[in-house]
Order: C-alpha cells, then sequence, then structure tokens
C-alpha cells in the first residue's frame, strides 16, 4: 500500500487544516501540512493607529483571545519606547496564565483527550471500581460510585438514542485504545466536570479585561483602574474573587488534569518514541517579574535548542534580519524578492497567490505551493514551539520546579529522557507547565496586592500618547508564549500610521510546509515514521496532531477603511 491517507478537515482543532500522509506500506513516509484558510489580518492594519491595532489583531484567533492583543499592544510599546507600571504587567500576567491554564484544560479534555479515550467502552465499567481507581490517583471530592453511576447513565442515554452529541464521529472501538473500561469512565466523568469549570475561569478575564473572549488592552498599561473605594474599579471584592477563581483553577489542575495526565500515559507509553518533529525547539520567553525589557525576569526563559542538545541554549534576537525569515516557496503567496526567499518579518509581504487546483480536489500538488501558511525558520532550521519547547528550556536552565516535575513524571512513568520528545512528551508538557503556571498566579496576585496595600495604585503610563511627539518611523517587536506557542508581532510605524504589520503565530512554525529546500515543519517531520492500524480511522495521525493543539489562524474576509468588503476567500 503506498497511497496517500487524506485528512481533511483535521477536527477538534480551531481552523481549517488539511493533512496527507504518503504510505510506504502501512507506514507513514512523507506527511504534508496544508493550511486551508487564509487571514488577512495584516492586509486590514496597514494605515491604521497603531494604539487601535490589538483590537484587530486579537481576532486573529477566537479561541486564544487575547494573545495576539498582548503581542499588538508589546509591539507599539517596544517600537515607541513604552513602559508599563508594575502593576500592568502583573495584570498582563495574571490573564496570560488564566488563558494558558483555560486553554490546556480544555484542549486535554475536549480536544485531545478522544484520541486516548474510548467513550463508548465507559458504558462496559463498574461505577465502585472506577471510584477505587480514581480515589487511588487523586483527592479530587467527587470520586464516588454514584458520581460515576450518573455519568455513565448519561453517556448510555447519548449512546441508547443514537445521538453521540458531542461524542459523535470517534472511532470508538479502534484497536489502539488501550484504556480499561474504569479509566474511561473516569476521564468521560471529568471531561464533562471540565465543561462547567471552565465557564467559572473564564471570569479572570472579564474582571481585568471588561469581558471574555477578546478582554480590553491597552497600550502603556492596562485598562484596569485600580480603587478599593469604586465599584466600578478593581476593588477589594473583585481581587476577592480572582483569589476564588485561582483557587479552583489550582484544585482543578492538581486533581484532576495531573492524575488524569499521568494515568491516561501510563496505558501509552509506546508513544514516548513516536512523533519527535524536527528535534529543534524555540522560545522567546515570557510572564516578567519586573517587565519585559529584563530578560532575565521571564519565568519562561528566552532561548532555542538544536538537535536535542539539552546542554546548550542558544540565544534568539527577534529583531535581527538574519535570524527569523518566513519562506513561501510551497505556500500561496509571492514576495516581491521571489518565491526562494526569505523575508525578516519587519521587511514581511502577504501577497495572496493561490496556485492550487481547484477544489475539491483529491490530493495537494506538493512540489508547488500547498498551503495558506508560510514557512517560519530561525538561522535556516525549521523550530517546533509550544508547551514541550517551553518545559525544555525551562529543565535545560535549572528551573527547580520543572525539573522536579519532569523528573517525576518521567520516574512514575518508567520511560527514559528521549520520551520528552515525543506525542507522549508534548502532551505531559502542556500538563506540567499548566502545573507551574497555576502555582505562580497566587505568587502575581500576592504581589498586586502588596503593591495596592503600600499605596501604588497604578496601572497606565499615558508618556507619549501624544503622536506628534513619535519619531517619523518606528518598528517595533512584541512578543509572547502564548499556549500554543512563541507568537510575535512585527510593527513599522511611518508618520504615525501603520506602514506594515506581519503576525507569526505558534501554528505557522508548526505547522508551516516545507520551505526552499524542502525541509519540513514539525507537524509534517512528526508523522514520519507512524503505522496505521487502519487508513480509513488514522487515529494516530490525530494523535500527534492534537499534541501541537493547531490553531489555524481563522481570519476570512479583508476589508476595506469602511468595513466595506473586498474579497472573501472560501475553501469548499
Amino acid at each position: 500500500m503506498n497511497e496517500r491517507v487524506v485528512v481533511d478537515p483535521i477536527t477538534r482543532i480551531e481552523g481549517h487544516l488539511r493533512i496527507e500522509a504518503q504510505m510506504d506500506g502501512d507506514v507513514i513516509g512523507q506527511a504534508y501540512s496544508s493550511g486551508t484558510m487564509v487571514r488577512g489580518i495584516e492586509i486590514i492594519l496597514n494605515g491604521r493607529d497603531p494604539r487601535d491595532a490589538w483590537a484587530f489583531a486579537q481576532r486573529i484567533c477566537g479561541v486564544c483571545t487575547l494573545v495576539h492583543g498582548i503581542a499588538s499592544v508589546r509591539a507599539v510599546e517596544n517600537a515607541l519606547n513604552y513602559e508599563i507600571p508594575p502593576n500592568a504587567n502583573l495584570i498582563r500576567n495574571l490573564m496570560i496564565g488564566a488563558q494558558y491554564i483555560h486553554d490546556h484544560v480544555m484542549h486535554f479534555y475536549h480536544l485531545h483527550a478522544l484520541d486516548w479515550v474510548d467513550v463508548v467502552s465507559a458504558l462496559q465499567a463498574d461505577p465502585a471500581a472506577t471510584a477505587a481507581l480514581a480515589q487511588s490517583i487523586s483527592s479530587y471530592p467527587k470520586s464516588s460510585p454514584g458520581y460515576f453511576a450518573d455519568t455513565q447513565k448519561r453517556v448510555r442515554e447519548f449512546v441508547e438514542s443514537g445521538q453521540l452529541g458531542i461524542f459523535r464521529n470517534g472511532y470508538w472501538g479502534h484497536p489502539a485504545y488501550k484504556l480499561p473500561p474504569e479509566a474511561n469512565l473516569m476521564a468521560v466523568a471529568h471531561y464533562l466536570d471540565a465543561l462547567v469549570w471552565q465557564r467559572s475561569v473564564a471570569r479572570l478575564h472579564t474582571i481585568f479585561g471588561g469581558k471574555n473572549p477578546h478582554p480590553n488592552f491597552l497600550v502603556g498599561g492596562a485598562p484596569s483602574p485600580i480603587d478599593l473605594n469604586s465599584d466600578s474599579a478593581i476593588n477589594a471584592k473583585r481581587l476577592a474573587q480572582v483569589q476564588e477563581i485561582i483557587d479552583e483553577m489550582r484544585m482543578f489542575v492538581d486533581q484532576v488534569y495531573v492524575p488524569d495526565t499521568l494515568a491516561i500515559a501510563g496505558f501509552y507509553k509506546e508513544w514516548g518514541a513516536q512523533g519527535e518533529g524536527v528535534g529543534n525547539f524555540m522560545c522567546y520567553g515570557d510572564l516578567p517579574e519586573t517587565g519585559m525589557a529584563d530578560t532575565s525576569s521571564y519565568l519562561f526563559p528566552r532561548g532555542a535548542i538544536l538537535n536535542r542538545d539539552l546542554s546548550t541554549v542558544h540565544e534568539i534576537d527577534v529583531h535581527a534580519p538574519d535570524e527569523i525569515q518566513e519562506y513561501v516557496a510551497h505556500s500561496w503567496y509571492d514576495y516581491s524578492t521571489g518565491k526562494q526567499s526569505g523575508l525578516h518579518p519587519y521587511d514581511g509581504e502577504t501577497a495572496l497567490n493561490y496556485t492550487g487546483p481547484p477544489p475539491p480536489f483529491e490530493q495537494l500538488d506538493v512540489e508547488k505551493g500547498y498551503s495558506w501558511l508560510k514557512s517560519p525558520r530561525w538561522k535556516g532550521n525549521a523550530m517546533e514551539v509550544g508547551p514541550l519547547a517551553r518545559m525544555l528550556m525551562m529543565y535545560a536552565t535549572g528551573h527547580d520546579q520543572a525539573k522536579e516535575l519532569v523528573d517525576y513524571t518521567l520516574q512514575t512513568l518508567d520511560v527514559p529522557v528521549g520520551a520528552l520528545f515525543s506525542t507522549l512528551g508534548r502532551t505531559a508538557a502542556r500538563t506540567l507547565e499548566t502545573k507551574i503556571l497555576a502555582d505562580t498566579m497566587q505568587t502575581w496576585l500576592d504581589n498586586l496586592i502588596a503593591n495596592i496595600r503600600a499605596g501604588d495604585t497604578k496601572t497606565h503610563n499615558e508618556k507619549l500618547w501624544d503622536p506628534s511627539t513619535w519619531p517619523k518611523t518606528a518598528r517595533g517587536a512584541g512578543y509572547t508564549e502564548a499556549p500554543r506557542g512563541a507568537l510575535s508581532h512585527w510593527i513599522v510605524i511611518e508618520d504615525g500610521k501603520i506602514a506594515n504589520y506581519q503576525a507569526v503565530v505558534p501554528s505557522t512554525w508548526n505547522a508551516g510546509p516545507r520551505d526552499a529546500s524542502g525541509q519540513p515543519g514539525p507537524y509534517e517531520a512528526a508523522l514520519v515514521g507512524h503505522q496505521l492500524h487502519d487508513p480509513k480511522q488514522p487515529v494516530e495521525i490525530l494523535r500527534t496532531i492534537h499534541s501541537f493543539d493547531p490553531c489555524i489562524a481563522c481570519a476570512v474576509h479583508v476589508t476595506d477603511p469602511d468595513g466595506e468588503e473586498l474579497v472573501q476567500v472560501k475553501v469548499c
């Protein structure tokens, strides 16, 4: 069998992604990743006031809600040399941390867990035995036989009605599923609990940002005035609500998410040797104690790891023209410098040119352009970004809690260090960094309260808000570590308006197609070598692709300054 297996669309992700796997017998010999929708935000932003950019850029994604807003305001602050007050830095950290925790828990249970958990098998479980299993790994107070019996009844009603609802279209009964019925029932129960949990924890963004999704931001600080005597500002009641949310986050992470990850991973240890990818990892760094300028204070350190060598961390510079470049040799874009050249985002171009076959089509022409994603490279290297890159960076630089958690996980699962560079390692890393962030949230809140008690309530720096004081030309890079990985926005400002705007999102790094030299991206490299039990039910492909948590950019319209639609791109 040397056919090409096509999965289109990849479901349980944000956006539209097509994966084609060229088979060598029953093993994937080559893989191709195609983003099948186009983002036009960069075009929309040209000519606008840079202080307004965040409100548009944040709409790049409806899942990562705030990360593009953060990157955008930081880009403008970097270009115009804004500094933000300590309270604004803490508020941003709290909002970013809440996004991580919410996003990672949702990803594990609602997007990724069903690659490992057989929902229908849960009907065969003994609720009492399930309770005993759950109580053996966690002190979660709901873990009673009655609780699991109620969950089993709900699932049975789904199945017997013939309408599985949120659980439809799964590969239930696939031989690749290995969990016993009791573990499946436990995971399904926690899936349903996580749906309720996420509604509560999302409130933190509404407290500091007014709403969720897409909370408000402000160049120069945070749009959250602090006045303990005001009902319309951050006061004692709202700070107490933040404390309650952090407590709820930590409880679920400690008592449900971490134990479930370890329990499920124990049945799939062989995935610690699959899905390695390119072996290169990059982290911009984020969550500073004092401000973005002090990179030494970042919770997530900045750097790059090449060829899985954890003994050496390479420095990176987001401004250097010869470090980060994007290629379009196999993308549906053109460059004025030619399709074989790379451009730094300051000089980036967004010139759409679809050259693929008219849809519907049977397979991609991979010798030409085959994706709406570009191919970012760091010093010519394809780089993986995301939770695994961050945990490896923390581990390599000696972060105490990270080392303790990673070593404990390797010991508990009885897998070698090499298992970190895998589908299993990628999934575990997401869980472990969630634990670190949930704990650190308390420190940020304590520091914010201490500042307020000391009389410091400032959240915004109004310096340079008069555009007449700006330089005629300025440029800057705003970066953050989004839940899915390194995210940066580059802005060029001329005469007070945006002259060029480029965003390189985490899934561009991970899901991009081959570059001018034929070098595959992380998705493409990670799938090579996977054996498929059944090409018509390729759960193995889903497991590795979902371990990256794909988030394909979701803007499909280009409008003029008056809001009139100029062009609409559709994929049929």
